[in-house]
């Protein structure tokens, strides 16, 4: 089994792809003030969806993958925190070298 999870604002995604290349796929609901319990959640409803034990499968599991878009929901819908950036002479360009190409 390899697993693929995204913790979202709203849900926490979670994608089992088996031996067969068969593709399961659960939501459970995010908690903000703990990600590692909607990962969790939606760990134990992927399990009972594929008729096993969270033991039984974490045992056979291969590969797990954790990945989140909540800093890029923050900045699609403009919220959290108000920042700023400064940097030192000669670093101005950063944030257009951070994809690794400078015209």
């Amino acid at each position: 089994m390899r697993i693929g999870i995204d913790i979202g604002g709203t849900f926490t995604d979670v994608v089992g792809v088996d031996e067969r290349g068969s593709i399961t796929t659960v939501k459970s609901l995010s908690t903000p003030q703990d990600p590692s319990q909607g990962v969790l959640d939606g760990l134990e409803l992927l399990a009972g969806r594929l008729q096993k034990t969270l033991g039984e499968l974490l045992a056979h599991t291969e590969l797990l993958i954790h990945g989140t878009t909540v800093a890029t929901n923050c900045l699609a819908q403009r919220r959290g925190a108000r920042v700023g950036m400064i940097t030192t002479a000669g670093f101005r360009d950063l944030l257009e070298l951070r994809d690794g190409t400078k015209a």
